[in-house]
């Protein structure tokens, strides 16, 4: 399968370097989920250890996990970083299909 969510080269950036900041073990990934609803849920990001109900995805060298449930939820979303007036973060958006 290919890559379910896609990453910018930002956003992997971001990640690794929070990663290695905080002298995080590489047992730990970025979790992409869901929170609440799957029609009115928001989408949830964290690092994370994975357990028996996720799927393990490697994405240039980002190590993303998504439990197996969330999966149909997710599937497509691009993660980005944004740094801007009030703040940074990541964000999560779902592209427009052509």
């Amino acid at each position: 399968m290919e890559n379910p969510i896609q990453l910018t080269s930002k956003a992997k950036t971001e990640i690794v370097t929070t990663l290695q900041a905080n002298k995080i073990p590489d047992t730990y990934g970025l979790r992409v989920g869901i929170r609440g609803g799957a029609c009115s849920g928001t989408f949830l990001l964290g690092f994370d250890t994975a357990s028996d109900f996720d799927q393990v995805y490697k994405i240039d060298d980002v190590k993303v996990i998504i439990d197996k449930r969330h999966l149909m939820y997710v599937l497509g979303v691009l993660v980005d970083y944004e740094e801007g007036m009030n703040g940074s973060g990541y964000t999560v958006s779902t592209p427009e299909k052509k």
